[in-house]
Formats: structure tokens, sequence, C-alpha cells
């Protein structure tokens, strides 16, 4: 499953730190304890690096530099899942980074969650299961017990 970064996992104050959403550090601590395996499809600069890993060290730095919060971001959960644009053409909503993300995840059904209509709308249209979080009367993220079942699920 992947996850856009800001305002989904991460919310940026008007002072400019960063820190969890509301229950977003519970919900990523299920994942991890129910071995589901997650990711991140995140717009950064790509003038960040040549590379993921380069793009994804830079925006841990940045991120870090700017966190408030009793337990830091949980990055060892993402490994090296963390996709960005490579060039500007590349940025979300561009399709590009879930495509990306859907190859190298093999069979697996996937799932991503955003805030935006727009993100979740693209990456329902090239066969994820989309959540958008942050809408009143549901569950702020997509249940952990849903998730197992849809990885149970034929495809």
């Amino acid at each position: 499953m992947y996850f856009d970064l800001g305002e989904t996992l991460v919310h940026t104050a008007d002072d400019g730190s960063t820190g969890y959403q509301p229950g977003a550090a519970a919900y990523l601590r299920a994942l991890r304890e129910h071995h589901i395996r997650i990711g991140l499809i995140t717009n950064v600069p790509p003038s960040w690096g040549a590379t993921d890993a380069e793009r994804a060290a830079r925006l841990k730095k940045e991120v870090d530099a700017t966190w408030r919060g009793s337990a830091p971001f949980a990055w060892q959960d993402f490994g090296d899942r963390i996709l960005t644009p490579r060039t500007e053409a590349e940025r979300k909503p561009a399709p590009v980074l879930w495509q990306r993300a859907k190859a190298d995840s093999g069979r697996c059904r996937l799932v991503y969650e955003a805030e935006t209509t727009e993100e979740v709308d693209v990456a329902g249209s090239l066969g994820y299961v989309p959540y958008q979080v942050g809408q009143p009367h549901r569950p702020a993220f997509l249940p952990v017990a849903l998730i197992e079942l849809l990885g149970r699920l034929p495809h």
C-alpha cells in the first residue's frame, strides 16, 4: 500500500513545523504489526537528487528538520519504497509514479491513500484501491482489517 505524505500522514503547521496527522502514528504501527508493506508516492523537487534514494534522503532531512512530536516519523517502515518524480513532468497527478510503484509490486493488490480527490482518482484509474483521507463520517484511514481482506481477495 502507498501513501501521499503531506496532509495524509504528516501535517505542516502554520509555523512551518511538521508532525503526524491525528491517528497516523498509530495507523502506521498497526500496519507494521500486521506485516503490511507500505510506501510513499510523493512530490518533491526533482533537483533534490538523481535517484529516488537521493531524493528520499533529502525529503527525510527536510521533514526531520522541522519535526515536532514525541516520536520521530517512521521512515524505516517504508524501506526503499519512496517514489519521487525524476522530472517536473512526472509530478503527481501525472500517472508515472503510480505506474512505477505498480511495476515494482508484482501482482500485489495496491491501495493508495491521500487527501486529494485528484490523486485518489488517478490511482483508482490505474487499478489501485483508492481511499481519500480526511473525509467526514469515514474512518481517518482505510481500516487495517479491510486492507488485509483486500490482500486475500482474487484480482
